[in-house]
């Protein structure tokens, strides 16, 4: 029986895309304030082409380069601290508050998440999500290693909690890395394929897959019901 509920953060409670917007947002305004720079419009549609062109690694280089700013390894690291520390203008859907909110009732709630700090604390902030977790494990305060797939943030939550593995499970999105460790502890996982969703390729490594998948965060009470 399923008594504790676990949930990743990014591209699972809310669209991870409207946090890069609300990120390059910040940047393209740090940018606008250097001498000579093209106005924060103009920089934050360029950096907008690069991402939706599946720019992910480069975006910064590769949007100066476009609009012929100079600049070294000093500014694009500034830029990503720009980023990271952001306060970021993202709210939590009203289909994930009411999941939130209705499964509280009956679970108890926990919340994993990689990332860095402080941008994921910034983010449960800014999505005021903080009231329905009994516990929140941010694996960067574990250590860089023990981001997932590394099941360090589960066994840390299995403790805090008192919790069996067969009495939890995982709602993520990225097949690529989010069940390989809840799995192989004996987790229920459940994917969830948002429409809007980054990371949305198929792992096709044994082990990767989640049990359930759903296309809305909505069908996740009548799922856990049933099983």
């Amino acid at each position: 029986m399923i008594t504790t509920v676990v949930f990743d953060l990014d591209d699972t409670l809310y669209d991870e895309i409207e946090y890069c917007k609300s990120g390059f947002a910040a940047v393209a305004e740090f940018l606008a304030n250097l001498p000579e720079a093209p106005a924060a419009e103009h920089i934050f549609a360029t950096f907008w082409k690069q991402f939706t062109a599946g720019n992910h690694t480069k975006t910064f280089d590769a949007t100066l380069d476009e609009l012929g700013m100079d600049y070294d390894d000093k500014l694009i690291s500034e830029l990503i601290e720009v980023y990271r520390n952001h306060v970021p203008k993202i709210a939590l859907p009203q289909d994930s508050r009411d999941v939130l909110r209705q499964l509280s009732t009956k679970y108890t709630l926990a919340l994993l998440t990689d990332g860095f700090l402080p941008a994921q604390q910034l983010k449960v902030q800014a999505l005021g999500i903080e009231k329905y977790f009994k516990c929140i494990v941010y694996t960067e305060q574990l250590g860089r290693n023990c981001w997932k797939p590394s099941p360090a943030g589960f066994e840390k939550l299995m403790q805090t909690l008192n919790a069996t593995p067969e009495n939890m499970a995982y709602v993520a999105d990225n097949e690529k890395k989010d069940f390989i460790a809840p799995n192989k502890l004996g987790f229920l996982t459940i994917q969830i394929i948002r429409s809007a969703g980054i990371h949305t390729e198929p792992s096709g490594e044994s082990g990767a897959a989640a049990r359930y998948v759903i296309r809305q965060i909505s069908q996740l009470p009548a799922l856990l019901e049933e099983l």
